[in-house]
């Protein structure tokens, strides 16, 4: 008897964890996924109805966390780092959807901006965004983290820079080269 019941006490502990486990599985596929991310790959965090695209180098992994809270763990494995940066895009359409259109929607942007605040964001068009990502994924890997948000044009799209290496230090590098290259 004590046998079954000591059974079905590790039953219940081991059931009441595992919704946190999955919470937190995609959280441990990205920080193994990190260190291989590098110079023109992405990260987007998209709602969940964003499509699961098909090229190549495009990965999609289910959170099934909020939007604004896989914002917060990726921006905060991506300080972590010393090899990439992010550059941020947001979807242009996001600032003009109306909250009777798409309820939630001003609170949602309220903590998006909060979250961003410090940070420089390049708003484009959807699409065009969209476009970029099919590009890089002929080439790049892109990976997607999927959240259960159910608001439209929500996505947050990270393009990786390298984080130890700026564009003024490429200009010097070559301005280098082009001075040194001999004059034919």
């Amino acid at each position: 008897m004590k046998t079954r019941h000591l059974l079905a006490v590790l039953s219940l502990a081991f059931a009441s964890m595992l919704p946190c486990a999955a919470e937190t599985q995609w959280q441990k596929q990205l920080a193994e996924k990190l260190p291989l991310l590098g110079h023109r790959n992405w990260i987007v965090i998209v709602d969940s109805a964003y499509p699961w695209q098909v090229s190549p180098g495009v990965e999609t992994l289910a959170t099934g966390a909020g939007q604004t809270d896989v914002v917060k763990a990726v921006f905060a494995a991506l300080a972590k780092t010393t090899h990439v940066r992010p550059i941020v895009y947001t979807d242009a359409e996001l600032p003009h959807i109306a909250e009777q259109d798409a309820k939630g929607i001003t609170a949602y942007r309220t903590e998006l901006a909060a979250i961003l605040a410090d940070r420089k964001v390049q708003a484009l068009p959807h699409e065009q965004i969209i476009a970029k990502l099919d590009e890089a994924g002929k080439t790049f890997h892109v990976l997607v983290l999927k959240t259960k948000l159910t608001l439209p044009y929500t996505s947050v799209f990270l393009q990786l820079d390298c984080g130890y290496w700026n564009a003024e230090s490429e200009k010097n590098l070559r301005e280098t080269l082009k001075a040194a290259a001999p004059s034919n």
